[in-house]
């Protein structure tokens, strides 16, 4: 017998310390080499870590949420064999991007479109994010019919399980007494992953950035009526243009007027730079928190090929199939909480980003025009701006340069 430490590997990209996201084993367990011990979290993703040796868990070198420096000790196996220790790259890519897309799901799916549950013993292939769905769901995985590539768990399996409302969900505890409940007054969630990523960037950019916040109203029934026209022309409801494209397009125009706006600030070089490509970034409310997919090169696009973007990288944000390259670089910021957007709202700028646009809900109510009253259709823009390099007479005039563009959509088009 001897004793082999496992260290952290190198994760890629740079990164010199990881956060435990959670584990899969417990001191005592007996493993086998190549079994997925836990997840790693970086800065972009949950990467899953496999054990390089087969053996006894005899010590973990921490818990879910402590950081961990490339290189330190990991795990402690108790082995039959001598082996040297090693910081080995035994880690696997959580999200699966390829594993977990509607188009694998489809093709290794059984013909009559139905999955195979995993049969009980054998631990479920899947990825983290969806271990972390099923367990808030309380849904024992195995009762998931997996569609995957060697059995595996994918989103598509997981969401079509959710929809179903299948009484499979639970089934294995079926006859067992409820567990006792420790504490009926409070639940204790620990903040890891990218739930503390999210607190510690926003607490950075509340402590770091004078805000300064702007608020407009914006009648944008002639806007809406060309959305609702070309969506008629398009046919195809999966192309249809949500508001956001036209107000990306007018962002965009803005900016050429407004540069200081579409800029980033270095903190370490102590430079605002100012970028000629518009990098539009798109807040995203996903499973896992709130993520900003990047439109790279948004300037260079049509109406329609934004909207296809913008639908492409918040899909893929969502299921957790978007690379890094894809939640950094962005210059601007649109952030929008939809039929949930109420009357104005306070947007937390994106670090480092020296802007942000919030879109507030859309309704129709009463307006004088021309001394008469009709009906419009009015919705709220709330923005907030880097008081530091955005002064607050050219932040009014963007957004006052996006009003009038929006409430006169034809100019948005115009060379």
């Amino acid at each position: 017998m001897s004793e082999y430490v496992f260290k952290l590997p190198d994760l890629g990209e740079g990164t010199v310390e990881s956060e435990i996201g959670e584990w899969f084993i417990n001191v005592g367990d007996k493993v086998m080499e190549e079994d997925v011990v836990g997840t790693m979290m970086t800065d972009k993703a949950a990467i899953e870590v496999s054990s390089p040796v087969s053996g006894t868990v005899i010590e973990l070198g921490g818990k879910p949420g402590d950081i961990i420096a490339v290189g330190a000790p990991l795990i402690t196996f108790e082995t039959e064999n001598d082996v040297a220790a090693t910081t080995a790259p035994a880690v696997e890519e959580a999200s699966a991007a390829v594993a977990d897309s509607p188009a694998a799901s489809a093709t290794t799916a059984n013909r009559d479109g139905s999955g195979t549950a995993t049969p009980a013993g054998q631990r479920v292939k899947t990825s983290p994010a969806i271990r972390r769905r099923a367990k808030e769901a309380g849904i024992d995985l195995r009762d998931v019919p997996a569609t995957g590539p060697g059995g595996r768990v994918t989103r598509t399996d997981f969401d079509a399980f959710l929809e179903s409302g299948t009484e499979a969900r639970g089934s294995r505890d079926r006859g067992k007494s409820p567990p006792a409940r420790a504490d009926a007054g409070a639940k204790e969630i620990k903040v890891i992953g990218l739930r503390r990523i999210i607190a510690e960037r926003l607490a950075q950019a509340a402590r770091e950035i004078p805000h300064f916040t702007y608020v407009e109203e914006i009648d944008i029934t002639e806007v809406e009526a060309l959305r609702r026209h070309l969506n008629d022309k398009l046919g195809d409801p999966t192309l249809r243009l949500t508001l956001l494209p036209f107000l990306g397009m007018a962002l965009i125009r803005a900016t050429r007027e407004f540069p200081q706006c579409n800029a980033t600030y270095d903190k370490e070089r102590n430079v605002i730079l100012q970028h000629n490509a518009v990098h539009l970034g798109i807040a995203t409310q996903t499973p896992d928190g709130l993520k900003v997919p990047v439109v790279h090169h948004a300037d260079a696009l049509s109406l329609e090929e934004l909207g296809a973007a913008i639908r492409r990288v918040t899909a893929a944000a969502r299921d957790n199939s978007i690379g890094k390259a894809g939640l950094t670089g962005s210059t601007i910021t649109i952030t929008s909480l939809g039929k949930l957007g109420g009357i104005a709202s306070t947007p937390v700028i994106n670090l480092p980003e020296v802007g942000i646009i919030g879109v507030n809900r859309a309704v129709e109510r009463p307006v004088v025009i021309g001394g008469q009253v009709a009906i419009r259709l009015m919705m709220n823009l709330s923005s907030s701006f880097d008081h530091r390099f955005v002064d607050g007479y050219d932040a009014a005039a963007m957004i006052q340069r996006l009003k009038e563009m929006l409430e006169h959509p034809a100019t948005i088009f115009l060379p």
